[in-house]
């Protein structure tokens, strides 16, 4: 019965201790045998072994010097498994109808166009913006800490010329937000020149105060 204490008789308990470094499940039946206690499940002789400190010895780890079993079978494989292995390069099921071929271009979340330059990994690696890629073509890589401001407000519009360098630091304040001005994305057209000219004015004169 369940929460009932079940005792043991010394002879028992000496018989039990002879024998504890036994598999569990092994001395459990053998004890069931050899006394006759129906009484006792495996998980209660396993509990009255650790409240002893009777344990088996076994930690599941090779002791020290003793070589693993596959030590020196590199590669070790059942006979016929390479039948199920993938080849380098090859897609299958939900793989092979996601994949995307290099040159294929979509639009990111953010409303950037987006192409596919590779398949290596990491994942984010896979994809570059068209307008950052068509930039470098025509001018080279981007300067540290520098990146590319739209200038029409159209994200697709990849053309070089609709895209200016601008120092990452200058952003905030394109952005309106807590400088408390009109967003340049969303201002309008007329306005775009005049907004963008503030902002850098305004950069240069802090970056100025930063090196007094």
């Amino acid at each position: 019965m369940k929460g009932r204490w079940i005792t043991y008789s010394e002879d028992e308990l000496a018989w039990i201790e002879a024998r504890h470094t036994l598999p569990r499940e092994l001395l459990h039946a053998l004890f069931v045998y050899e006394w006759g206690r129906e009484d006792v499940s495996q998980a209660n002789l396993t509990a009255l072994c650790k409240r002893k400190g009777w344990f088996t010895g076994r930690t599941g780890q090779f002791p020290a010097g003793v070589p693993s079993w596959s030590a020196g079978k590199k590669g070790l494989r059942h006979p016929g498994s390479e039948k199920g292995w993938f080849k380098k390069g090859e897609r299958r099921g939900a793989a092979a109808k996601l994949y995307q071929p290099i040159g294929t271009e979509r639009i990111s979340k953010d409303g950037y166009v987006e192409r596919k330059v590779n398949d290596d990994l990491p994942l984010q690696a896979r994809w570059r913006a068209v307008h950052l890629i068509r930039w470098e073509e025509l001018r080279g890589p981007l300067p540290e800490g520098h990146a590319l401001k739209c200038l029409d407000g159209d994200r697709l519009n990849t053309d070089p010329n609709n895209w200016e360098c601008v120092p990452r630091a200058m952003l905030p304040r394109l952005a309106g937000g807590r400088h408390g001005r009109l967003p340049y994305d969303s201002a309008p057209a007329e306005i775009k020149p005049t907004l963008l000219a503030i902002a850098k004015v305004e950069h240069a004169a802090r970056e100025a105060r930063k090196a007094r």
